[in-house]
């Protein structure tokens, strides 16, 4: 299955001003992870001019090994510095990994897209 990574406007009628969500595939493994990084690097730029907040949504994600947490550090590395990186991941897997992996102390995570929309902008560097 080829994940396509597409920006979907968050139902949150009061997203801050350039903020894109990206919806995450069902599976991040060894199999896909390494072809993961160059679409979404590819979505990113699309819009990086205007681009201030990007949100993985892990939601969808019901297992994720640490491909996955390589990915998500691949993307934080790679987004320009104005650009502030969330997570969301609803308790399982994925959210377990990123906690046993310590990738939250540098990402932060939230819940649901709601928490990760309004979160104090000074939680990632």
């Amino acid at each position: 299955m080829t994940f396509h990574p597409q920006f979907r406007e968050p139902s949150e009628p009061c997203e801050p001003p350039g903020c894109a969500v990206l919806a995450m595939p069902s599976e991040i493994d060894f199999c896909n992870a390494s072809g993961l990084l160059p679409l979404i690097m590819t979505a990113v730029e699309q819009r990086s001019d205007a681009l201030r907040l990007l949100v993985l949504d892990l939601s969808g994600t019901r297992f994720m090994d640490s491909q996955g947490v390589r990915l998500i550090a691949a993307v934080r590395c790679r987004l320009p510095d104005r650009t502030l990186l969330r997570v969301v991941a609803a308790p399982g897997v994925a959210s377990r990994v990123l906690e046993l992996s310590g990738l939250r102390r540098d990402v932060p995570v939230h819940d649901n897209l709601a928490e990760a929309l309004h979160a104090e902008s000074g939680t990632a560097a």
